[in-house]
Formats: structure tokens, C-alpha cells, sequence
């Protein structure tokens, strides 16, 4: 007589399920490379040509273009935007009414929380790997070291913006009040992170925002990853230890508080 799977196994064989769904549900609608890869890519091209001439960097660091200076402010882009684009479908699966049969099945909130942040970050970590080796272009010397650092907080960042963006969608029944939450939240949220123009010389209100912006430290804790080598570059930056405390504690507050909305509508512990 075989035996019924353990309640952990349940639970991790649905997380399974949920993020190699995204996954395929990527593969079957490839026009969402162009929103979260390519069109980051042209922001980056546009701005990076347009703004070069005009572009000043803080007086302690080294002489650098905007392209150089827009780069990490990209792939984080990149990242922000896979994250929109993947927790639309927990708008699209309410509506479907695919989870409310993953609310009825037997696994845990935390399942079908982890299965949607991981199969999301899975595809926004691959998406900014492919675009990592543009450092060439952009001068950004990149190492061996700096790629392999990179890609860990890489995962940190995607799974801190999906969880914010599943927390979104969660409260929201159609995708026109996602989209319109976004661009009034998570676009400013990245704009003011240091990832589009330097923190210095802002006005003290921008000064304190972008200083209690988490994004903000994730962008420094990139920055100072890709130029491991040359510390003078970002020497204006918050240090590593406090970026990197601040980018895992905002992924756990975010993991929490989803796993919280999903409770708190008849999820399971």
C-alpha cells in the first residue's frame, strides 16, 4: 500500500509545480522578452547616447559615461520589469480561477508564495545574466569574481521586487490597476534608487527618499560588486555591509507580507 506524501513534500512538490509553471508559461509567451529584456536595453542604448554629454559624476569618483554609469541601473530595470510582468499572472490565474484550486489544494500559503517569487526570479536572474556581458560595451570591467558576486544578489533584488509586485496583484482584480500601481510606485521606486542619476546634490527631500528607498541599496550593493577592483569608483556609495543587510532584510519583509495577504484570504499554514 503506497504512502501519501508527507506534508513537507506536498509543499515543496507544489512550489515545484507553481514555478516551473512560470516558467513554461514564459517559453509560450515570448513577447514578454521585449518588455522585460529588450526594451530595458533600448532605455539603456537612448538614455546612454542622449544624456552622455550632460552627465557629470560625483567629484570623488572617476571620470565615467552614462552608458557606464546607467549600467547597473539596467539590469536592475531589467529586473523591476520581469517582476511586473511575472505577478500579472496572479491576476490572470484569479481571474481564470486556477488559484482558487491552488488555495483549495493541500500545501501550505508558503508554497504557492515561494513557487510564484522563485519561478519569477528564476526567469528575472536569467534575463540579467544575459545581459551582464554588455559590461564590455558599457566599460565596465567584468570579472570572473564580480559575475559570480553578481548573480547571488541578483536573485535577492528579483525576489524582493516579485514579492512586492505579488503583494500588488494579490489586492488587485484587473491587470489595468497593476499596470497604473506600477508606474506610480516601482518605476519611482527605481528611479529614485540611484540607478538613473546619482544621489549627490539632490534637493534634501529627494536626499532622504532615495536614502530610505531599499532599491537604493541594492543598486549600491551591484555597483560596488562590478567594480570590485576600483573602489574610488563608488566611494560615495552606502558601504557593502549595510547594503547588503538592508536588500536581505527587504526580501524577507516582503516574502512575510506576501505570505501574509495569501493567509489572511483563506490560505493554508
Amino acid at each position: 500500500m503506497s504512502r501519501r506524501p508527507s506534508a513537507r513534500a506536498r509543499a515543496l512538490l507544489g512550489a515545484y509545480a507553481l514555478a516551473a509553471r512560470e516558467l513554461k508559461r514564459f517559453i509560450r509567451q515570448r513577447n514578454r522578452v521585449f518588455g522585460a529584456l529588450v526594451q530595458p536595453i533600448l532605455f539603456w542604448a537612448l538614455f546612454g547616447a542622449g544624456l552622455n554629454a550632460s552627465f557629470k559624476p560625483s567629484s570623488g569618483a572617476r571620470a565615467m559615461s552614462y552608458t557606464e554609469y546607467f549600467f547597473p541601473g539596467t539590469i536592475v530595470l531589467i529586473l523591476l520589469f520581469t517582476a511586473i510582468f511575472a505577478t500579472i499572472s496572479v491576476i490572470e490565474d484569479r481571474n481564470e480561477g486556477f488559484l482558487q484550486s491552488v488555495l483549495a489544494a493541500p500545501i501550505p500559503s508558503s508554497a504557492l508564495v515561494i513557487g510564484k517569487l522563485a519561478g519569477a526570479t528564476a526567469l528575472a536572474v536569467g534575463q540579467a545574466v544575459l545581459f551582464l556581458p554588455m559590461a564590455f560595451i558599457a566599460g565596465v570591467h567584468l570579472t570572473a569574481l564580480s559575475f559570480a558576486l553578481a548573480v547571488p544578489l541578483l536573485a535577492v533584488i528579483a525576489f524582493s521586487l516579485t514579492g512586492l509586485g505579488f503583494i500588488i496583484a494579490w489586492r488587485l482584480d484587473s491587470t489595468q490597476g497593476f499596470h497604473a500601481i506600477m508606474n506610480a510606485f516601482l518605476m519611482p521606486m527605481w528611479l529614485l534608487s540611484g540607478a538613473f542619476f546619482p544621489s549627490h546634490g539632490v534637493p534634501t527631500v529627494l536626499a532622504w527618499i532615495i536614502a530610505l528607498n531599499p532599491l537604493t541599496y541594492g543598486v549600491s550593493a551591484l555597483r560596488r560588486i562590478l567594480y570590485i577592483g576600483r573602489p574610488e569608483a563608488v566611494s560615495d556609495l552606502p558601504n557593502m555591509s549595510l547594503s547588503l543587510t538592508v536588500v536581505v532584510l527587504f526580501a524577507m519583509a516582503m516574502f512575510a507580507a506576501a505570505y501574509r495577504s495569501v493567509r489572511a484570504t483563506g490560505g493554508r499554514r
